[in-house]
């Protein structure tokens, strides 16, 4: 019987490439959209996005803004009612960690908690999302969902050049509100705009930011890997589709075609990886006519330098022949020889003493001739001054604008083309496809019609999925859960009308304004509501799917490690640049071929940075960052995975970042507020917590403090015969060891 069903397979396999092949021989594709069908068309996110009317609710008290009336209506569809509001310090708390990931200062608490009102927090919000580490905070939600990572992954995981000014464009865009429709045109065809810039070509780097093999086992099919990552990050980001499965064969589950797959690798078949085999290359970012320029000058700067090397070379065979040199002789017998025929020993030697002897040699022209460099060498200086430098970029390019043929691969395999395809977008969502910009002098301008497209206010999916983005990252769940998946295989979303009413008032209202929506939702009672567990509501719902209350979530390991450093003082507030290497255990280096070159730890300072500038190395992720859940950064990632497991516990509570920073937080109690036990612990709360200690809680650490200092004394004590030395010892670390115990709380790795 298996025989015969293996036969049937190799029968069916064998009738589609035939049928494949057929379509190609007479140019027809259209077979392929009939599998379309009309009740296709007709799942909810493949509908065009209509507003509607905002609910009336019997409880118009507990309305602030639409999110409540739409939320409210479920509720009381129900007969339930929300859950009463956070109190102040927890929802100060929540507002500073989901808008900048840190914790508020004590003067932050004391202004906003000695007249706390709603109103008040509004300006706070408004307050925090004109700060620039908001930018930083949100863009790493961002680097998650497009798969940054520094280096290449695989086995030699070789760094990606200047790939650091993607992620300060991220957080640089942000931070202007750029509008997300802009948002979404620079990072798919920046380089094809009008307006194209140094910023623009930096934010096509979008498409180069996965994982890279330098040495494929079969390059044609490594380059359709390439495009299949980039399709697929492009479909699940912006669209919230997964059309990955169509390379091989019709989605099994989703109204989407080989052809709707090959159409959108048209789209990006003209990108070019700049490589020198296995050395990845940057490009210059710039207008044409910056380019142009420093190329110019450039190339003037050349002519000059030719000149001088010139003038060196005709000085130093001389001044070797005049015996005048103080360099030793077996150093002098190198540079005479012929530098193909040196040894391994004289080739040393030239390229150690080589600065040593043009000194030399220098020194000993002539008057005029040394005039002659030295006006040479200002003549350089002149010219690098006189604009400036076009900076260096991690991007693909288009070399022309004659777009390549695209076939669809029968199989998926580069082996195996089939009919030619033309760009274009999922049948599914159109009723007619876009029309595509012809070349122009430069590109091919597909992925400039392709953003369009996909910026467009009548793609009904755009605006849908981003703003459901931003209400998963404030809520932990999104309106509809499955975030990167709002196809037929996805959740349908908890509050439909809702979802639609956002997403039109985002585009309409809000004019594409990612700090206007994020104004929205936190001003709204909805976001405000404690976390409060009611045993009744909790059987009938208990994932909370009708929002009766907030959602516990867990902070980003970003924004744990962040407020550990905002609560010692250590925080480095500097933006921007290259990323720093934290340091990190020995043994997790180990296991690398070259432990010694693999990570370069920065100084205590530069390593005090947030933690988005960390440098993000495929294979060897930070242990901290990797144990705490940092996403998969080989794939587009929706949201992070929230594990528990044991190293967490040993990493927060043995690991020596969070006990330096314990140490820290210690020594500036003592700073700030003496050796009063009480006051410290006070202290000690409102720096990590953002709230006093109940009075059982103090009571409790204070008796923690006289155990761990009667214990640590007297083990100082018999160490030392200075008594006096070894109790300040022991309260010292017995304080430390408080702020360590304080660290490790759920309450400080919890927004609220």
């Amino acid at each position: 019987m298996s025989w015969i069903k293996l036969n049937l397979f190799v029968f069916l396999l064998s009738a589609l490439a035939s049928a494949a092949l057929a379509a190609q021989e007479s140019g027809e594709l259209a077979a392929f959209d009939a599998l379309v069908r009309p009740q296709d068309r007709e799942h909810w996110s493949f509908q065009p996005v209509r507003r509607p009317a905002i609910p009336a609710v019997r409880d118009i008290a507990s309305v602030r803004n639409p999110i409540d009336a739409f939320v409210l209506t479920k509720l009381e569809a129900h007969g339930w009612r929300p859950s009463r509001p956070a109190d102040a310090p927890a929802l100060l708390r929540r507002v500073f960690l989901d808008l900048i990931g840190l914790p508020p200062t004590l003067d932050e608490q004391s202004r906003f908690l000695n007249e706390p009102s709603a109103e008040a927090l509004d300006e706070v919000v408004g307050e925090l999302l004109a700060r620039p580490s908001y930018g930083e905070r949100w863009a790493r939600h961002w680097l998650d969902l497009v798969r940054y990572a520094e280096t290449n992954g695989y086995e030699r995981d070789a760094t990606k050049p200047h790939v650091w000014r993607f992620r300060d464009y991220v957080i640089r865009s942000l931070n202007d509100d750029k509008p997300f429709d802009r948002f979404v045109l620079e990072q798919i065809a920046g380089d094809e705009l009008s307006d194209s810039s140094a910023e623009t070509l930096i934010a096509t780097g979008f498409h180069r930011l996965g994982h890279w093999d330098d040495e494929p086992a079969d390059p044609k099919e490594d380059r359709f890997d390439q495009l299949d990552d980039i399709v697929s990050t492009t479909a699940q980001v912006f669209l919230g589709l997964s059309i990955g499965c169509a390379r091989c064969h019709n989605h099994k589950f989703e109204p989407l075609t080989m052809h709707d797959y090959y159409r959108l690798v048209a789209v990006f078949d003209a990108l070019v990886r700049p490589q020198n085999g296995r050395q990845e290359l940057d490009l210059p970012a710039g207008t044409r006519a910056e380019i142009a320029a420093q190329t110019e000058r450039d190339g003037r700067v050349a002519a000059i330098a030719r000149e001088i090397a010139e003038l060196r070379d005709a000085a130093r065979r001389p001044f070797l022949d005049s015996g005048r040199s103080t360099l030793p002789a077996d150093v002098l017998v190198g540079f005479w020889t012929d530098p193909a025929k040196r040894t391994d020993e004289q080739k040393q030697h030239v390229a150690k003493f080589a600065k040593q002897l043009d000194t030399e040699s220098l020194a000993a022209l002539p008057d005029e001739t040394r005039h002659t460099i030295a006006n040479a060498e200002n003549r350089i200086n002149e010219l690098r001054a006189s604009g400036a430098s076009v900076p260096r970029a991690y991007f693909m390019h288009e070399p022309a604008p004659k777009p390549p043929v695209t076939n669809l691969l029968l199989r998926g395999k580069a082996s195996r083309p089939g009919p030619q395809v033309a760009p274009g977008v999922p049948a599914v969502l159109v009723a007619a496809q876009p029309i595509f910009l012809a070349p122009n002098e430069r590109t091919t301008r597909r992925r400039l019609s392709l953003a369009r497209w996909i910026a467009s206010p009548e793609n009904p999916l755009t605006a849908r999925v981003i703003v459901n983005r931003v209400w998963q990252f404030h809520f932990g769940e999104g309106l509809v859960r499955t975030s990167s998946e709002f196809g037929r295989s996805g959740d349908p979303p908890t509050h439909p009308e809702l979802l639609d009413w956002l997403a039109d008032w985002f585009v309409h209202d809000a004019g594409w304004s990612l700090k206007k929506l994020h104004r929205l939702i936190m001003t709204s009672n909805t976001y405000r509501m404690s976390k409060q567990w009611n045993a009744e509501y909790g059987t009938a719902d208990p994932e909370n799917r009708l929002l009766w209350r907030q959602n516990y979530r867990r902070l980003e390991v970003e924004a744990i490690r962040d407020s550990m450093l905002a609560a010692s003082g250590q925080l480095n507030p500097k933006m921007f640049g290259p990323s720093m290497l934290p340091p990190v255990p020995k043994a997790a280096l180990e296991g690398n071929s070259d432990p010694d070159k693999i990570w370069k730890p920065s100084d205590d300072r530069e390593a005090s940075r947030r933690t988005i500038y960390v440098f993000i190395k495929r294979a060897m992720v930070v242990p901290m960052l990797e144990v705490l859940d940092l996403c998969d950064t080989t794939r587009s990632s929706a949201r992070r995975q929230v594990t528990t497991v044991a190293p967490q516990a040993l990493s927060l509570f043995n690991g020596d970042f969070v006990n330096a920073q314990a140490r820290h937080i210690a020594a500036r109690l003592v700073r700030e507020v003496g050796d009063d036990p009480d006051r410290q612990i006070d202290r000690l709360f409102a720096l990590a917590l953002c709230r006093p200690p109940r009075d059982s809680e103090r009571k409790m650490l204070r008796r923690f403090l006289e155990a761990e200092l009667a214990e640590t004394a007297r083990d100082s004590i018999t160490a030392k015969s200075d008594v006096t030395a070894a109790t300040n010892d022991a309260r010292w670390l017995a304080l430390e060891q408080l702020c360590r115990t304080i660290l490790n709380l759920n309450e400080f790795v919890y927004t609220d």
